[in-house]
């Protein structure tokens, strides 16, 4: 256990940055299984839809910095492709 002052806060700070990064991680990860869900079902409408919102709350993890450019582009990348592909 911290025994100075400054490692304490450290400690609390770390744990509510880690908390603020599983909700981004968490809503991201939700998003894009919702887009493979609709392009599986072969449900056109609805993975335009649901892609909308994975980028947005892709975009969002990105600018918070728990996930990086690269990352984000390929991500977009590969759903706008699997959706685009659909007949």
């Amino acid at each position: 256990m911290a025994n100075m002052k400054n490692a304490k806060k450290r400690i609390r700070v770390n744990i509510k940055k880690q908390t603020r990064n599983n909700s981004y991680l968490a809503s991201m990860k939700t998003a894009i299984k919702n887009v493979e869900r609709a392009v599986a079902a072969k449900d056109k409408g609805k993975a335009e839809e649901a892609l909308k919102v994975a980028i947005k709350r892709i975009d969002k993890g990105t600018g918070a910095h728990v996930v990086a450019k690269n990352k984000c582009a390929r991500e977009k990348s590969r759903l706008a492709k699997k959706v685009n592909q659909m007949s």
